[in-house]
């Protein structure tokens, strides 16, 4: 049920938005009375699910999920159909049109995918707010992995700036850093800038397990006795460690590493209990490195979680800002996957990765349902994400086609048919090299366990 909840989003996701960017072409072609020929939903090699022609345009349903598409007359697609091409071109005919109308037209699809998301993004801003976990509500700093201290990072940490631009939120921050090249950070009462370091975000990558590899640095206020050796070493809910053998202990990652260090031993632990340290000078600690008391993680959580919320004219422009954000984002993502040492291309996910990812909200009765808040936050962040893939300049995607009609207005002269058509051809050569690439990396990850 679940995996059938999780396909439905994506299907409805890519529906979404595979129609209305094709219409971003279709409309424009149609108020320039250029003929249409087909209007797809999702690709219909061999035969198609449904099909209907109105007027002078076939309408239909395809049965491969991977997008969509409009067949303008008189232009170099991907489906090579270049017959009519060796005819003279005839007025209603695509390649007949100015410069400047085939240009709107082909910039139309991402034009639409750009203002969809900030219609969505400005929806959720003003219905849902905004909560996000607050960096400047980290009173201790912060508390890293071991990835998270090959990058640089020291416990206690607080992260100021990230290449420059203020830190607000961990979720953000956390990516950026990834993506950056310096962080500064207040460091014993000094700021402090350094590089990220690739080995560092290498090993963050590498983890099968979106584990975050920085949290808030906690205190060590006791929640509850989770043993009965706890009770019997003196333990009271609400007491505050703050010293373990002599050594200062306050925050978990300080007692976490002497507790690994005296694994089956007994230490004394210090606690500050109604405004007066004591000492506990028999206390347990197991094989595991555990003395069985538990934190206030809820707690904790809600002492560092904001929510924002915005009024109609705040939303507006904070809608622009989070597409913009979610493009940033994209643009900076190649310089990981393209980055040799840290390999990036290796967690490059497909569909399969994408569905598998996709969020559904768990009643207490085991009951299943859409998170919708989640599901249109994915829809704009794909939105964007479809528009930035269809400007890269390659053949076979709408950015290929700006920059032959480019040229053709600036040079004053368009690009010889041949050169167009061959263009193609290796355009979409290369697109199913990657579609392939990307499904081979998906089915190699479920074989090896990574997804």
């Amino acid at each position: 049920m679940e995996i059938a909840i999780k396909l439905f989003q994506f299907i409805l996701s890519i529906s979404i938005l595979v129609i209305l960017h094709e219409l971003g072409h279709f409309l424009p072609a149609k108020y320039f009375k250029t003929k249409v020929e087909k209007f797809y939903l999702f690709f219909d090699p061999w035969f198609s699910i449904a099909k209907k022609k109105i007027g002078e345009t076939e309408y239909g349903i395809g049965w491969l999920p991977f997008g969509g598409y409009v067949k303008i007359a008189g232009m170099v697609d991907e489906s090579m159909d270049t017959e009519q091409l060796k005819q003279p071109a005839q007025p209603w005919e695509f390649r007949a049109k100015p410069a400047w109308q085939r240009l709107i037209i082909m910039l139309g699809g991402v034009t639409v995918n750009f203002f969809l998301a900030w219609l969505i993004y400005s929806c959720l801003s003003l219905f849902n707010g905004e909560t996000y976990t607050d960096l400047n509500k980290f009173t201790n700093g912060i508390e890293v992995t071991s990835a998270g201290k090959k990058m640089g990072f020291q416990n206690g940490d607080k992260i100021v700036k990230v290449d420059g631009k203020p830190a607000e939120r961990l979720e953000n921050t956390a990516i950026n850093i990834l993506l950056g090249d310096n962080v500064t950070v207040l460091r014993n009462g000094q700021e402090v800038t350094f590089p990220v370091n690739t080995d560092g975000v290498a090993e963050v990558l590498k983890q099968k397990e979106a584990k975050l590899y920085l949290s808030p640095r906690v205190s060590m206020v006791i929640d509850s006795l989770a043993s009965p050796a706890s009770k019997a070493s003196g333990f009271a809910v609400g007491d505050k460690i703050v010293g373990i053998n002599g050594q200062k202990a306050a925050y978990f990652d300080e007692v976490n590493t002497i507790l690994g260090q005296n694994k089956g031993k007994t230490i004394s632990v210090d606690v500050e209990r109604n405004g007066t340290v004591q000492t506990l000078p028999t206390v347990s600690v197991d094989k595991d490195g555990k003395f069985g008391v538990k934190i206030a993680t809820k707690d904790i959580v809600k002492s560092v979680t904001t929510n924002k919320k915005y009024s109609f004219g705040e939303a507006i422009p904070r809608g622009f800002e989070r597409s913009i954000e979610a493009l940033t984002m994209q643009v900076k993502q190649f310089k990981i996957m393209f980055n040799s040492k840290i390999q990036g291309y290796k967690n490059v996910g497909g569909p399969i990765a994408i569905i598998k990812n996709m969020q559904v909200n768990k009643a207490q009765d085991g009951s299943l349902s859409i998170d919708w808040t989640w599901f249109w936050g994915f829809t704009a962040m794909f939105s964007v994400w479809l528009a930035f893939l269809n400007l890269i300049p390659i053949p076979g995607l709408d950015g290929g086609h700006v920059i032959f009609t480019l040229y053709e207005m600036i040079v004053g002269k368009p690009v010889p048919q041949k050169i167009l058509e061959n263009a193609q051809m290796v355009g979409v050569i290369f697109l199913l090299g990657l579609m392939l690439v990307i499904f081979g990396s998906d089915i190699f990850k479920i074989f090896a366990g990574k997804l």
